[in-house]
């Protein structure tokens, strides 16, 4: 007897069955607790959502929010194992869902303090721990990460919403609480950038401020079939290792001069500093910081004054305009040279950022601190809530 064969319609219409029943499986095989739905453009009508989760006894998981959930036990593993815990650990988890990772804390730390935005998260993560009889060793925090000061803690070991990454390991490596390392579990491209070097074409300020006060290795990458619902993209696990020694700089200091450096990263550093925008913002600076010498702008400071991005920078276009009409040509242009000739004198202006190392870029900020040239405003008081607003703006 001869079997007809399948034809390629019905093939692939098994195929978008298949997909649909996936899509549908629990979140993990001993979860009980509902099952997720896919955020839907037909979905945006919050009512429509609780009308749906309530009859199908689902709950939604947000691509637009970064909710992916790692679903593969081994990578779990991996992470937790690469995270090197004691059983006298606190571990910070930011981001927990619906408590994959948090389980596998648990079992291996003292205790884990869980800080995730979404109620629906916390509910089924607390019947989730409960069910394994781990509660006593779980705090939740239901508040944005962004916003809520951290608790002590030894480590971090989470999966971040990819859409906060920047600001919070500025948060983390920056902050006030002292931890032995951070393994995160990152967007791909952003770890690259995370882990450039010097002449990387990935290199950029991001690397350039992390590397400043910590290491960053490479662990792994990550498929995004690995991820419910699957993200567009793959990820990585870095570990980050807050430096034993932290070099004597002014941080604020320092983030200002790499942000002025890296604007244009592929530009040389003499072209930069020759605009004549910029030659009037650091004479500005340079006249104030003069007139207030009780602050000056020397030793550690690592209370950072805003979370750093390379893109935000303040801006106060009347206040140049007015600096502007008071100063004579001759003082800017005499200004101008000063700055020009300490770049070229130290072999820097024809040198690209993207090229330079932190040793270098240290040793020129150096410099032109030493010529009363600095970068930071440092007669503003710092203000950590109104800069955690303009990053994230």
């Amino acid at each position: 007897m001869l079997f007809k064969p399948k034809s390629v319609r019905t093939h692939f219409s098994g195929l978008i069955f298949f997909q649909n029943y996936q899509r549908n499986l629990w979140v993990k095989p001993s979860h009980r607790y509902g099952k997720y739905i896919e955020e839907d453009d037909d979905d945006k009508d919050p009512k429509l959502r609780n009308t749906k989760e309530n009859q199908l006894d689902h709950f939604y998981l947000y691509k637009s929010k970064g909710q992916h959930l790692l679903t593969n036990t081994r990578i779990l593993d991996a992470i937790v194992r690469r995270s090197n815990i004691k059983p006298t650990d606190t571990v910070l988890e930011i981001g927990p869902g619906t408590g994959n990772l948090t389980v596998k804390l648990l079992e291996a730390a003292e205790k884990v303090v869980a800080v995730e935005i979404d109620k629906r998260m916390v509910d089924v993560l607390h019947k989730r721990v409960a069910e394994n009889g781990l509660q006593e060793r779980l705090n939740v925090i239901c508040k944005d990460a962004m916003k809520v000061e951290f608790p002590q803690f030894d480590l971090v070991v989470a999966n971040i919403p990819y859409g906060i990454s920047s600001p919070l390991i500025a948060k983390l490596v920056y902050g006030r609480n002292p931890f032995r390392s951070a393994t995160l579990l990152l967007q791909k491209e952003f770890a690259r950038r995370l882990l450039a070097e010097p002449g990387d074409s990935e290199f950029n300020r991001l690397a350039v401020n992390v590397n400043l006060v910590a290491d960053v290795e490479f662990v792994m990458d990550v498929s995004k079939r690995e991820f419910l619902p699957c993200p567009k993209v793959d990820s990585s696990v870095v570990i980050i290792r807050p430096k034993p020694e932290l070099p004597d700089v002014n941080l604020n200091e320092w983030r200002a001069f790499t942000r002025t450096c890296f604007g244009k990263k592929n530009k040389t550093l003499g072209a930069t500093f020759k605009q004549k925008k910029k030659v009037m913002q650091l004479l500005k600076l340079a006249k104030a910081t003069s007139l207030n010498k009780e602050n000056p702008p020397t030793g550690n400071n690592y209370e950072c004054d805003e979370y750093y991005d390379g893109k935000y920078e303040d801006e106060d276009t009347d206040g140049e305009e007015c600096f502007a009409s008071s100063t004579s040509d001759l003082e800017m242009n005499l200004f101008k040279e000063k700055i020009v000739g300490i770049l070229r004198k130290s072999g820097f202006e024809d040198k690209r950022p993207s090229k330079v190392s932190n040793e270098d870029l240290l040793h020129l900020l150096s410099l032109f601190n030493q010529a009363g040239i600095y970068f930071h405003d440092h007669v503003k008081p710092n203000d950590l809530g109104n800069a955690n607003a303009a990053y994230l703006s």
